[in-house]
């Protein structure tokens, strides 16, 4: 099956779209039939990526910024609105990198704050944005990416802190804009790029390795991850029709592997009923948790 027209006579916006992840996302929108503007801080790299997507016979148009500014996460809807007459997709892929070797016992405040404004700054000032307008047209899709990183497997500070509250952010939006048509959803990606290459990165895989962090399987996986081209698919698939019924969704995508966060339920360790009980005392809570 052709993914040409899958999304032909949409309009959307790629933040982080001038390089890896989201160059490939915005290529494929294009590709795809989607009018696209694209955003990122480099205007060279920028510009390339509306070049390349003219080339393959779409339509995209540059702003660029930073989106995790108010003022340029308002441009960019605008950008879409009044070149291409409406909003349609929002993907967000803005992201950097923390520092080789950052960790809480050394990372300053200000660069902490600096990876939660590139992170969870751009996707709340472009949803806030763009949510306003999909709600009172009465549709949208808005994809926001997040790493399983997350998870804290890769160490590191605010950038695994920023991925959580984008999830948190995103299931959020989807709960508060399911009944106006609009869904949103979450793609933690592996793929190769330049944040993830080079000599510095392959040590800071083998140093999380060998301090116990990640297993054989995701270090191999990290340091032998496919093109960002295998990735971009799932951004195009949750951004039309297709998935008009998925909202609320954290998926993996990384090569050949596709997968889904199953939604967090706590575990039952102990119940009391509280009108008829006192509360846990500590030495209970210890022999139940102990014992879990």
């Amino acid at each position: 099956m052709s993914d040409e027209g899958l999304l032909a006579g949409q309009t959307a916006v790629v933040s982080g779209g001038s390089r890896g992840i989201g160059r490939a996302v915005a290529e494929l929108l294009g590709k795809c039939g989607a009018a696209v503007v694209v955003n990122g801080r480099d205007a060279d790299a920028v510009e390339e990526t509306v070049a390349a997507i003219g080339a393959s016979g779409g339509r995209a148009a540059a702003l660029v910024g930073a989106a995790d500014e108010e003022a340029v996460a308002t441009a960019l809807i605008d950008a879409c609105t009044g070149t291409f007459g409406g909003l349609d997709i929002l993907i967000n892929c803005a992201g950097v990198a923390e520092p080789q070797g950052s960790s809480i016992l050394d990372i300053s405040p200000a660069e902490f704050d600096h990876l939660i404004g590139a992170h969870l700054g751009t996707a709340f000032h472009t949803c806030r944005v763009a949510a306003r307008l999909m709600a009172a047209q009465g549709h949208g899709a808005i994809v926001n990416t997040s790493s399983v990183a997350f998870l804290g497997d890769y160490g590191g500070t605010g950038y695994p802190a920023g991925k959580g509250a984008v999830n948190a952010l995103t299931m959020a939006i989807a709960a508060e804009l399911k009944s106006t048509g609009v869904r949103a959803n979450v793609v933690c990606p592996g793929a190769k790029t330049r944040l993830s290459t080079g000599a510095e990165y392959e040590q800071h895989i083998h140093d999380l390795h060998r301090r116990g962090l990640l297993d054989d399987v995701t270090m191999q996986a990290s340091l032998d991850s496919a093109p960002p081209e295998f990735v971009a698919p799932l951004y195009a698939y949750l951004a039309s029709d297709l998935a008009r019924d998925v909202t609320g969704q954290i998926f993996v995508a990384a090569g050949g592997f596709v997968g889904r966060f199953d939604r967090p339920t706590p575990s039952l360790l102990g119940y009391r009923d509280h009108h008829d009980g006192a509360p846990w005392s500590v030495e209970d809570l210890h022999t139940m948790l102990s014992t879990a």
